[in-house]
């Protein structure tokens, strides 16, 4: 009997962020309960999408019960789709687009089980990779894996990074060793390399996931938290996930270039899960969307990307509401690259 045809066997990849998109994917938040104001948290999502339109096409799914009202905040240059979702972190709950650099695109719907169970119900926002890809007309792999858009980051050229804390967990994948998550890994998304970084597992929402520590901004150059002080809550965390990538090279046996940005430690928040990360802003065609905490750090971390992307327009966008729940940015974002 043939093995299985996986993504990687016929051709496909998934491209770099920062290859060119044909349009970004939200999820318009929905989950009771979970956001302590939900009306300035919509607010919020409406200002982050419209700075990611100015750069490319984008659309939102809305519960059909809330097109109405979505649509009167997001205006007509948005796109609504409806879907019985239950939340708003497109990241994780969408799917991962892949090309094959002959025109051809497909994607990756990963199980998702609410980063291990930590929210109920969740079965909509399962649901939601292969509403969007079935949009998207293109052909759809199934993995078995439970993973989530933000526990990896790609250079488009056959590294995979991602954490130790988040995928290996019990409480998503009981009874996979690293090594078998790795090879899921590798075939579903493209992959011949995959960097492990331990993570974080004192971050309790997502426990650890990548794209709040370290992403890849261009081939063999990683953008990554600094130490920060010595006091610093995550100080040894941020240590030891340095060290780590410090002595890596990629999956065409290049050295990778660190590039560190401090994290919006001095953004004043009372809320454990306040989100705090620069790392997590989104990457979109001719554009760098990042958050705005109000702070010394922003412009710092602006400048940084405007070196990184020069010619691109680094927007920044504050987040109050988003952030706490736990997420950033790039945690509400999924991109749809262009064939």
């Amino acid at each position: 009997m043939p093995e299985q045809q996986t993504p990687k066997s016929v051709g496909y990849r998934m491209p770099a962020e920062w290859a060119p998109h044909l349009r970004t994917w939200m999820m318009w938040p929905t989950r009771e309960g979970f956001w302590p104001d939900m009306e300035e948290t919509r607010r919020n999502y409406v200002t982050v999408a419209l700075a990611i339109r100015e750069f490319e096409p984008l659309t939102m799914l809305v519960r059909p019960e809330d097109a109405a009202a979505a649509k009167s905040l997001l205006g007509s240059d948005i796109e609504i789709l409806t879907s019985p979702i239950d939340d708003s972190w497109a990241r994780d709950a969408g799917p991962c687009f892949l090309t094959n650099g002959k025109g051809g695109r497909a994607g990756v719907s990963f199980g998702f089980n609410a980063w291990g169970g930590k929210y109920q119900p969740f079965d909509g926002d399962d649901a939601a990779a292969d509403a969007i890809l079935n949009a998207a007309e293109v052909p759809i792999f199934h993995s078995g894996l439970i993973a989530e858009g933000g526990g990896v980051s790609v250079d488009g050229e056959g590294t995979i990074l991602t954490t130790g804390s988040c995928f290996p967990n019990a409480n998503r994948n009981p009874g996979w060793s690293r090594d078998r998550i790795e090879q899921e890994l590798k075939a579903m998304l493209g992959g011949d390399k995959v960097i492990w970084l331990p993570g974080n597992a004192e971050e309790t929402e997502t426990d650890g996931h990548v794209d709040g520590i370290a992403t890849f901004v261009a081939p063999g150059v990683v953008l990554i938290e600094a130490e920060g002080p010595a006091d610093h809550d995550w100080h040894s965390i941020n240590v030891a996930n340095i060290t780590a990538m410090e002595s890596q090279t990629d999956a065409k046996g290049r050295g990778i270039t660190l590039v560190k940005i401090p994290d919006a430690a001095s953004a004043v928040s009372s809320d454990p899960r306040f989100c705090r990360s620069y790392v997590n802003s989104y990457i979109c065609n001719g554009g760098v969307v990042m958050p705005e905490y109000g702070i010394r750090e922003d412009g710092l971390v602006r400048e940084v990307f405007q070196e990184l992307f020069p010619g691109r327009r680094v927007s920044l966008v504050p987040i109050p509401a988003i952030a706490i729940g736990g997420g950033g940015i790039h945690c509400i974002t999924q991109q749809e690259p262009a064939a």
